[in-house]
């Protein structure tokens, strides 16, 4: 472990790599990637579950520096994906950074040098003038407490963790959860399963999938006609662009959505009661909008189940609901997502004075154009507060990001600065405002989502187009920033 660095990168995921390749753009070749896995593609590596994917389309869901002319479907699954993360890693020399297996602990910032102190969970220290988290949103498994969970006698996995040894094959199969992972691998759970009970807390508002394999065409025309990947790429960037609209209150766009989605599981469902069980009570887009082609399909097969009732308590060899209904089950799946509001939650964080990330934050982390936070100089983040998305995609955002973080960390690291912090009075002004025309959009609504904490704020998104966001990097701020 080198003992002193220019640069810390947290995490090889794909924000990682956009941030590698962009301080090598800048020439600052001094950086080490830590990563607590064993290689580059961070939830594209954790999330082996049958049938995990993507919601956006590939083209769209790649770097604009790193364009892939022959992705084998319009939206490609978590083994072509991370294959493409990393062969990007490969490509732009980002294997001679890398540490894997290595966990970040705590950060100290030591004012008299203008560093931070590393300490890492094997013991080992270093320190860096920059220090950028790369960990993302979703990362951290959340796993619900629930009465009796490590009472259960036979397998539990969540899909962050799949284990693919386990047996599904004739079992009785508990899927606590409805989301996101969970329409993903139910179709091949519930062919294998011989009984797939899914415990539903809220449910949620389907879109179809446009999805299928581009042809041999269409490939060679992406890889051999000049612009021709890029304009697609575009077409698809502004399409998404419009879907915006969906999501702010009392828009038309918002309002078609909800009648559309209501058909839709008017069409799809026969049945009257699974039909209510799997209608919404609150506006598309307040939580995650959902994409498949088969989800009303696999909700009706004859061996799969759907309890909305609660859940009491897990027994050694199944589930009691709330009304006391014994559910049996050889095996229990999580599919409850990831520890998406507290940000850095395996981090102690100690910027300049003493002050702690975590006390700082409270129960609702914010951050100046979601990459640094007061008090925390030469800190940055990457996907950090309110940069996700809800209608495009975020490798546009973070690439976003790292551009402006490379600029910040060349002025520390090449322009004689010794710290460089956001002014406080900079940052809650920033954040106001967001929160401000937050409330104008459906994620403000009356709905539990991962989008918010549990005090109503909206940590996640970011209000207005991926292109606002741009803009919004784009303009000079020095006026926002103290340097010494």
């Amino acid at each position: 472990m080198p003992e002193r660095l220019d640069t810390l990168v947290i995490g090889a995921g794909m924000s990682g790599i956009a941030m590698g390749y962009h301080l090598k753009q800048r020439g600052l070749d001094d950086f080490l990637i830590a990563e607590k896995s064993d290689g580059f593609g961070g939830v594209w590596r954790d999330n082996r579950y049958p049938g995990a994917g993507c919601d956006v389309p590939s083209h769209l869901y790649s770097f604009s520096f790193a364009l892939k002319p022959d992705w084998s479907r319009k939206y490609a699954l978590q083994a072509e994906i991370l294959d493409y993360f990393e062969s990007c890693a490969e490509r732009f020399g980002l294997g001679d950074h890398l540490r894997t297996g290595l966990i970040v602990r705590s950060l100290t910032f030591d004012e008299s040098e203008g560093r931070w102190q590393v300490r890492f969970a094997d013991g080992s220290q270093t320190s860096a003038r920059v220090v950028i988290s790369a960990v993302g949103q979703l990362s951290e498994p959340f796993t619900p407490e629930i009465a009796g969970l490590t009472d259960f006698t036979g397998p539990v996995m969540h899909t962050a963790r799949w284990n693919s040894s386990v047996k599904l094959d004739g079992q009785r199969v508990a899927l606590i959860g409805n989301a996101a992972s969970a329409i993903q691998l139910l179709p091949e759970v519930s062919e294998r399963a011989r009984e797939l009970t899914i415990f539903q807390r809220t449910p949620n508002w389907i879109i179809s999938k446009p999805d299928r394999a581009f042809t041999a065409f269409e490939k060679w025309a992406f890889a051999h006609i000049p612009g021709w990947q890029r304009l697609y790429r575009l077409g698809s960037f502004l399409i998404h662009e419009l879907r915006y609209s969906a999501l702010v209150k009392g828009s038309l766009a918002s309002r078609f959505t909800l009648w559309s989605g209501k058909r839709k599981i008017a069409t799809g469902i026969k049945d009257s009661k699974l039909r209510a069980k799997l209608t919404p009570d609150y506006p598309p887009g307040c939580k995650r909008i959902l994409l498949s082609n088969d989800y009303f399909e696999v909700m009706q097969r004859g061996n799969v189940r759907l309890v909305t009732d609660g859940i009491a308590r897990v027994l050694p060899d199944g589930v009691e609901t709330a009304n006391g209904e014994i559910v049996p089950a050889d095996t229990l799946i999580m599919a409850t997502g990831f520890v998406t509001t507290e940000f850095l939650p395996t981090l102690e964080v100690t910027g300049a004075g003493g002050g702690s990330l975590r006390e700082a934050w409270g129960a609702s982390p914010r951050a100046y154009k979601g990459v640094a936070v007061a008090g925390f100089p030469n800190l940055f983040m990457l996907y950090g507060p309110n940069t996700n998305l809800g209608h495009n995609s975020i490798i546009f955002m973070v690439e976003r990001q790292a551009e402006y973080i490379a600029d910040k960390a060349g002025l520390i690291v090449d322009g004689g600065l010794k710290a460089l912090a956001v002014r406080p009075e900079a940052e809650s002004r920033y954040n106001a405002d967001l929160q401000t025309r937050l409330s104008k959009t459906v994620w403000a609504g009356d709905c539990p989502s991962w989008y918010k904490t549990a005090d109503g704020v909206i940590t996640q998104n970011w209000e207005g187009l991926a292109t606002g966001f741009a803009c919004t990097l784009g303009r000079r701020d020095d006026a926002d920033w103290e340097g010494v």
